[in-house]
């Protein structure tokens, strides 16, 4: 439970430096543009939505994480999303850490 508090704390934090992006259409833009490091899906999302952004996903060749649910991605970064993209490698590394360390 305290790696998945990290993980969640460490995409605020993200948000606050503008090193993420949200919503299914701006993230997989961003995919496209080859700027996402890492997927981030609500493990609740609509499934015409997921396969649309993990097919983006694969096509760029970054990982997609369904951990959370969107209401706990919702309190981290204080906004109504269920699809996030990580821009910056030094977040997407600790995040990604953090997740496999026991989420």
């Amino acid at each position: 439970m305290l790696q998945k508090q990290k993980a969640l704390n460490l995409l605020g934090l993200a948000t606050r430096a503008r090193k993420l992006i949200s919503g299914t259409d701006t993230v997989i833009a961003g995919l496209k543009k080859k700027q996402v490091k890492i997927v981030i899906v609500a493990s609740d999302l609509h499934e015409n939505s997921d396969e649309k952004v993990r097919r983006a996903a694969k096509n760029a060749g970054v990982k997609v994480f369904d951990t959370f649910t969107s209401e706990e991605l919702n309190h981290a970064i204080g906004k109504n999303r269920k699809v996030l993209g990580v821009t910056d490698a030094g977040f997407s590394k600790s995040i990604v850490k953090q997740i496999n360390e026991g989420v």
